[in-house]
């Protein structure tokens, strides 16, 4: 649980690399929010290919290499960012980077899922997603302030250095991430579910939980790109308080997380769970765009945005679980949470042009209807889910 939360942590920290340091590229590169949200949506575009086929590849050859070959292309890709001279030098290093985070979701689970046990496996989603959420809270956390005490080349190549840092540590503790393949080959149409093959695609909850992930990911992309800047705008903010607000929403998020590990130990609560955390999160977006606000309160809103959401993390994972057949667990988390990657890559260009039109309560207000969406996606999933557990022929783990 230790080491694959380290590498789910370290994903997200080199996911949320870039946009802290938008203020600065806007110069450097002299590119709009526009531009910049398009390197983020570059970005989880190539994720979201390669997240769909890296389950495949896990599956087959065992999640182990899969793992450690893509941190080694984020490293690479970072150490390229912070020597990038270019908007479109760093245009083509953001598809490394991308190429090399799309394998950790199929991978992470395909090893938590067959090196913990059965009563143990809430806390481990739990643990999966508190690291992500501070790999997410330490990436403004460490390269905001080195960028503003030397520069944002600097602040990316101490992340480079960190990350390779990781890197080693998976390396020298590998043999505790052994898991062997299943013993199928690739996919071929018409084969089974649960052999390797792609059926598991025809039962419906599958497609439900990838448009939950999708709504998810607009919101958290939001979150993470433009909600505290355009925050700032609205309620007279320092610059320096961007980047507090995304460190207490990631840090909140994680504590929530906790929580929501024992409230996701019963899968038949799981969808209620997701429904009152995202409600309450939609009325605190709702607070942000139209209430008159202290600056010193609009952190405290985003940590209580951090903890609803956080809660319904571990929810999330396990309904996945529930309806994973048996032998499919790599291809059908990279689907599913391939869903994350298309709403990251779609949410950077919409809410990018809001920016640039200076309508920041526009963009969080759609903060609050994506969050809105999850609550209908969520009960909607508890709809249907029931179709594949009474199908026969499909099992299900």
């Amino acid at each position: 649980m230790g080491l694959v939360g380290l590498a789910h942590g370290t994903s997200h920290f080199a996911q949320l690399l870039l946009p802290p340091l938008f203020p600065w590229l806007r110069t450097d590169l002299q590119a709009s929010y526009a531009e910049l949200g398009l390197l983020m949506a570059i970005y989880f575009t190539v994720s979201c290919a390669v997240q769909a086929m890296a389950g495949f590849v896990a599956d087959r050859v065992g999640p182990r290499p899969v793992m450690l070959g893509g941190m080694a292309l984020v490293g690479v890709a970072v150490v390229g960012f912070a020597l990038a001279t270019s908007y479109w030098a760093m245009a083509g290093l953001i598809v490394l980077a991308g190429i090399g985070n799309g394998v950790f979701h199929p991978v992470d689970f395909s090893i938590l899922n067959v090196k913990v046990s059965a009563k143990r496996l809430g806390h481990a989603y739990s643990t999966h997603g508190i690291t992500g959420s501070m790999g997410w809270a330490l990436a403004p956390a460490l390269v905001v302030p080195v960028a503003l005490a030397s520069s944002w080349r600097v602040a990316l190549g101490v992340a480079a250095l960190l990350i390779f840092a990781v890197l080693l540590t998976l390396w020298l503790h590998r043999e505790k991430l052994a898991v062997k393949p299943v013993s199928t080959p690739l996919p071929k149409a018409g084969a089974g579910a649960g052999a390797g093959g792609l059926d598991f695609l025809r039962i419906p909850v599958i497609w439900m939980c990838l448009t939950y992930f999708f709504f998810s990911a607009i919101g958290l992309s939001t979150v993470q790109i433009f909600a505290p800047e355009a925050a700032r705008h609205l309620h007279g903010m320092q610059i320096s308080m961007v980047a507090v607000c995304l460190t207490v929403f990631m840090i909140c998020n994680g504590a929530g997380m906790v929580f929501g590990g024992f409230l996701a130990s019963s899968p038949e609560r799981c969808e209620r769970v997701i429904g009152g955390a995202f409600g309450f999160a939609a009325l605190l977006s709702l607070t942000l765009a139209f209430a008159d606000l202290s600056p010193l309160v609009v952190p405290v809103i985003f940590g209580a945005m951090g903890i609803a959401s956080g809660m319904a993390g571990p929810s999330r994972d396990m309904l996945v679980k529930t309806v994973t057949p048996a032998g499919s667990t790599g291809r059908v988390y990279g689907v599913v949470y391939s869903g994350l990657d298309v709403g990251q890559a779609l949410a950077p260009l919409i809410f990018g042009v809001l920016m640039d039109q200076g309508n920041f309560r526009g963009v969080l207000v759609g903060l609050a209807l994506s969050q809105a969406m999850l609550i209908f996606s969520a009960f909607n999933v508890r709809k249907v889910r029931r179709v594949p557990l009474e199908r026969p022929g499909v099992a299900l783990r």
